[in-house]
């Protein structure tokens, strides 16, 4: 619990634990409809809530919202727990926490992607912590996708969609001084400040033309088209459609060297 003690105001070292007959009277009283029971019994297997959290404490999670999920995971096994199966409540009581734990990661993710690629993550997620207690070292994307028999490509996408987002301006490395953020190492070099002040001298430059001219730029350089078919479309002569661009490509230039 990375050396925290009191989770969502629970002191943890102070947890109690039903004994072994405890249980079982408690749930005869809980079927029976008494609320003090089950109050007792939720607070005798907050341990049993703790213990499943651990496994998903390394994925960023805030621990007390996994605490909180857990605990409602523990009282819906509470309610549907039968106890004339003759199983003891933690068998059925851990997988039912641990599947809300897992509803809450998949669906509360910041990235919407399909419910298909989410449980294909859970399944590579699931895979990465067996091999990695096999192993004794994180496994690799192609042993995950050899274990799961599953394409590459698939296993990378699926461990993407659930990696947490990151903002530009997170730290990535200091010296003492300014922090190295993201944003410093991300270029994009398309959307340069020089491109940005061409487009604005080449819009403004076009703006300035006349509107029989603007049409002809837009035909020949936009849509693509010849200067026979631009001729046909404005009702012109050619020669005067290879006037008219040539004067107005001169024009732009103009502006924008000068």
């Amino acid at each position: 619990m990375q050396g925290k003690v009191e989770i969502c105001g629970v002191n943890t070292a102070k947890l109690r634990s039903l004994k072994p007959g405890e249980s079982e009277a408690l749930l005869r009283k809980i079927k029976a409809g008494d609320r003090e029971a089950r109050k007792t019994f939720i607070e005798g297997n907050l341990r049993l809530v703790l213990s499943v959290i651990q496994r998903f404490l390394g994925r960023g999670e805030n621990p007390d919202d996994l605490f909180q999920v857990g605990c409602i995971g523990l009282m819906k096994a509470i309610d549907n727990f039968d106890p004339s199966h003759m199983v003891q409540f933690s068998t059925y009581g851990v997988p039912m926490i641990a599947g809300e734990i897992r509803r809450f990661l998949r669906d509360g993710s910041p990235l919407r992607v399909s419910r298909s690629i989410r449980d294909t993550a859970y399944r590579v997620l699931q895979c990465k912590e067996k091999l990695l207690l096999e192993k004794g070292r994180e496994p690799t994307h192609e042993e995950i996708a050899a274990a799961l028999a599953l394409p590459l490509a698939q296993v990378c996408e699926a461990i993407d969609a659930v990696s947490a987002p990151i903002s530009l301006f997170d730290p990535v490395h200091t010296d003492g001084g300014d922090p190295l953020t993201v944003m410093d190492q991300v270029r994009d070099t398309r959307n340069t400040d020089e491109q940005w002040l061409e487009r604005i001298a080449l819009h403004d430059a076009v703006a300035a033309l006349s509107a029989r001219e603007r049409r002809i730029i837009d035909l020949r350089y936009q849509s693509g088209k010849t200067q026979m078919e631009v001729a046909g479309l404005i009702g012109i002569s050619q020669a005067q459609v290879s006037r008219l661009e040539k004067g107005a490509l001169k024009s732009i230039r103009r502006a924008i060297v000068s």
